[in-house]
Order: structure tokens, then sequence, then C-alpha cells
């Protein structure tokens, strides 16, 4: 018999949105479909999903991503009405019901909050809701510009901190790469992919390209801190390209792909 886990799914800005800033409905229809469809299996999906800001961005006809913080929350706000419509239609399609939770720096480390926290996705998950999560940036985006209290600070981290709260057994963060390689695969051709990270060292983050280096900073390194905050709950990450949404079926499986970072049992 399949054993059914409780998966947390992350999504990335650039699997919902095209290179010209528009939606890319067939990426949401899809990610939509599968999750449906692993749920229909039997196991307990939560989203986390980034895009308020840049689907708020072509919602409201802007040319480019705001830079004023006010500009950014105002798009946010826009954006994250957007995105909820779309998902609560697609996942809809596929009979499925979808709940809102939108987090902030403070939900997660006041004990209080955390606690009904929990117990909310305790309740949507036993109802057969799928919680579509992500950071309040309408509130939160201050604290993350000025860096005052930076708990969250990008959504890698959050998946992270939801797997946790949600007793996850498995994490997974789709994004614009394969996974992780030994080298960067955009400067190296021969760059090879490494399928499983035991531990997390400094010679894994060197791979990641350093702190401060162009590929490194906000892409690769930020998914290395959410796969160790993961992994110190005993929660698997895998790092895995959306491209391939259908590879979903074969991690619930605990096949190869992508790369896995594998918590200590």
């Amino acid at each position: 018999m399949e054993r059914r886990i409780r998966i947390v799914v992350k999504v990335g800005t650039s699997s919902l949105t095209r290179g010209t800033g528009s939606l890319n409905l067939r990426n949401m229809d899809l990610l939509a479909r599968t999750l449906s469809d692993l749920k229909g299996m039997g196991h307990e999906v939560i989203l986390v999903s980034s895009g308020a800001i840049g689907i708020g961005t072509g919602k409201l006809g802007l040319v480019a991503r705001p830079t004023q913080l006010r500009m950014k929350q105002a798009a946010a706000a826009v954006g994250q009405c957007e995105m909820m419509h779309l998902y609560d239609k697609f996942f809809g399609d596929y009979g499925q019901t979808v709940a809102q939770v939108l987090l902030t720096g403070d939900d997660v480390t006041d004990p209080v909050r955390r606690s009904h926290l929990s117990g909310t996705f305790s309740a949507l998950i036993g109802l057969g809701v799928i919680p579509v999560v992500n950071e309040n940036d309408s509130v939160s985006s201050a604290e993350i510009e000025t860096g005052e209290h930076k708990v969250l600070g990008d959504n890698d981290t959050l998946s992270a901190i939801v797997a946790g709260l949600c007793g996850a057994d498995l994490l997974v963060i789709l994004s614009d790469i394969d996974g992780l390689y030994d080298s960067d695969p955009h400067k190296n051709p021969d760059a090879k992919l490494i399928e499983q990270v035991d531990e997390i060292t400094d010679e894994i983050y060197a791979m990641a390209g350093g702190v401060g280096s162009k590929w490194g900073t906000g892409g690769m390194l930020t998914k290395l801190d959410a796969a160790k905050t993961a992994n110190a709950m005993g929660i698997d990450l895998v790092l895995t390209n959306s491209a391939r949404m259908d590879a979903l079926y074969e991690i619930a499986e605990g096949k190869n792909v992508g790369t896995r970072f594998a918590a200590k049992r």
C-alpha cells in the first residue's frame, strides 16, 4: 500500500509569471491539477505560493516591478487578491476547496499566535481544504525591507516554517533550476547535479555560489537555509524544477528527483 504523506509545496514567482510579466496560467492550472490529484491519492497538501507583487504589478498595468516600499505593498495587496481568485478557480475545477493564510514574522515567533496558527492548519487539513500560504507582503514588507524584524524574509524560509507548523513529512521547493549543482550550471556546462545531500556543510554552501555572489544571493542560498531549517525539524526538502510539475508524483513516492536534502532520522 502506498504511503500517504503530508506534503508542503512551495512555488516561486518565476513559475507563476512569464518573462513579459503576464501570468503563466498553464503552470497555475497544472499545479492545481497535480496537487488536487495528489490529494485524491490520499496525501495531505499545503501550498506556499509567492507571486503577489509580481501578479499585482501586471494587474495594475505597471511597466516594471515597483521599487518604492509603499508601491510594492500596494501591488502585493492587488496581486494577492488576483492570485487567490485564480487558485480558487483552478482548484475548484478539480473539486478542491482552498483557504488563504497570510503570515507575518510575529505570527510564527509569538507562542500564542503560533499555537493558534498550528491549530488552524490542523483544522483546515482535517476538513479536506488545501491551505494556500503567503507572507502578508502588504504588512510585513516594511520589516523585510528595513531588516528591523526579519523573521521570514523570503518564501523559501516561510515554507520551511510552515512545514514545521503543519508537522509535514516532506517539503518540496519548485524553482527555475533542477536542483543543487557542484558548480554554477549557467557558467559551467559540465556542472553535475547532486541528487542527495545528507548534511549542509560549508562546502555545500560554497557550491551554491557563496555569500555575495550574483548567482547565490537570494537564490540557492535561501533554499539551503530553508533545507537546514526543515532538516532540523526532521523534514526532508526536495528542490526541483517547476518545468516538470508531474515530478511531484515521483517525489511523493520517494524517488530521486532534483536534489533531496535528507533529514537525520
